[in-house]
């Protein structure tokens, strides 16, 4: 039976990045794109375990990892997830209300 990630411990997450990295790794070679793709979804999800999530604030806009000219603005928290909108440089709503793994908010923007 798998386990939920917030059940497992720091260094069990660690080593579980780690073992899908690899496996992502893998399925990259061998061209399995659908796989690599499963692999870095649960990369991300087991790195926000790893995060504490009171470091990300309400009302803060937060760039976005692997989305250039993207920032997500944060309306809401609910455990590892942050809730709110993505926005472009001008500021323009890109996108509704949407809900993004706190591993793939990089730093915030002043």
């Amino acid at each position: 039976m798998q386990r939920r990630y917030s059940d497992y411990t720091i260094e069990q997450l660690r080593q579980e990045v780690a073992d899908l990295t690899e496996k992502a790794r893998k399925a990259e070679q061998m061209g399995m794109v659908n796989e690599y793709a499963v692999h870095q979804r649960k990369i991300v999800m087991a790195k926000s375990y790893m995060l504490n999530p009171e470091d990300f604030d309400s009302g803060q806009v937060y760039e976005i990892d692997g989305a250039p000219g993207e920032y997500f603005s944060i309306e809401y928290k609910k455990g590892v997830f942050a809730w709110g909108t993505r926005k472009n440089k001008q500021g323009d709503i890109l996108t509704q209300e949407e809900a993004l793994p706190i591993a793939l908010l990089a730093k915030q923007v002043e």
